[in-house]
């Protein structure tokens, strides 16, 4: 049987109208993105999360107990460090970044990378919770602080530009934005450069980056933008990674490089190098004791089902309302060059 095809009917002059403008918005977009992505900037239209997390909060805030769980879009229990991808556009290098302390706060929050389902926890320090010192005129992070999922410093592996092992934790980032996003928060961020920072005797890389929808993120795009539109930030930065462990009686620390940032290009194959090196870790391939339980990572060796991921948080302590902080460091001021 052969089909019969009707003569396409002439276009109106509206119709006409109508589809000449839309070829020109194609073409006009296609140029902007093209433009966009030839200076290093994020297009608008890739911005976009592709997933959406929640958290789930056990115990009461300020307490040893305290624990930030979270949950995919499905409302399924997973692990920040496993189940949250690295990579949120791998073409464009735009990562997920889990925030553990927000811009101007100083509790250690860092994901628990030795507890099942890997839930934000206070640090620990001889039985009381740690709190970073807020060394004159800073208070707390100068910068949101936390970690690109699915990375992992390995200790065992010694680092050809460092000359040490990793820190057995996530890769750090510090995101130089705006906005101060909550605690718990996933974002998207792009890189702009890295600092190795020598931590007793671990290399412990900083990532700086910046939220790509943030008011800047279209002008900041390498760490020559950063001190262009936020001078002195970056010398600040360093400053606070090398004396923030003197108030609690430590030497300062040294950096790789002799202190000097690397670009951005050299963070992202930083973050590719400790994306390869987490793949090991959740095969168990890498030897190590931290907790690799997660629900959604093919060929991991601790791939948990949703019933027994919720179960993890079903025992965690019931939510609370927050205690009280008595310690003194939280608020005191710590001066480097104060005569005693």
């Amino acid at each position: 049987m052969v089909q019969k095809i009707e003569p396409k009917q002439a276009l109106s002059e509206k119709e006409l109208e109508i589809e000449s403008n839309f070829k020109i918005a194609k073409t006009v977009f296609a140029s902007s993105v093209k433009r966009s992505l030839l200076r290093g900037a994020v297009p608008a239209v890739l911005k976009r999360p592709k997933m959406s997390y929640s958290t789930v909060f056990r115990g009461a805030e300020n307490t040893l107990e305290f624990r930030i769980f979270y949950k995919n879009a499905d409302g399924q229990i997973i692990s920040p460090f496993h189940d949250i991808p690295a990579y949120a556009d791998t073409e464009n290098k735009i990562y997920n970044m889990v925030v553990e302390v927000p811009r101007w706060t100083n509790a250690k929050m860092e994901i628990a990378t030795a507890e099942k389902m890997n839930p934000i926890k206070q640090d620990v320090k001889k039985g009381n919770l740690r709190y970073v010192a807020n060394v004159y005129p800073q208070r707390g992070y100068p910068w949101n602080y936390g970690c690109i999922p699915q990375t992992w410093e390995n200790p065992k592996h010694v680092d050809k530009n460092t000359n040490e092992g990793g820190d057995n934790d996530p890769v750090d980032v510090c995101e130089i934005g705006s906005r101060v996003p909550a605690r718990g928060e996933v974002i998207q961020v792009k890189a702009l450069g890295i600092l190795a920072m020598i931590d007793e005797g671990e290399t412990d890389w900083k990532v700086i980056c910046i939220d790509v929808k943030d008011e800047l993120a279209d002008k900041i795009n390498n760490l020559e933008d950063v001190e262009n539109l936020k001078p002195g930030y970056l010398a600040d930065t360093r400053k606070w990674f090398r004396t923030y462990k003197v108030p609690d009686g430590k030497p300062e620390n040294n950096f790789a490089f002799d202190g000097e940032y690397k670009d951005k290009a050299f963070a992202d194959q930083i973050i590719a190098e400790t994306y390869q090196q987490w793949q090991t870790l959740v095969r168990g391939e890498a030897e190590s004791k931290l907790a690799i339980e997660n629900v959604s990572v093919e060929g991991s060796k601790a791939k948990l089902s949703a019933a027994d991921a919720q179960a993890v948080v079903d025992a965690a302590p019931a939510v609370a309302a927050a205690a009280a902080v008595t310690d003194m460091k939280a608020s005191r001021w710590f001066y480097l060059e104060a005569k005693n």
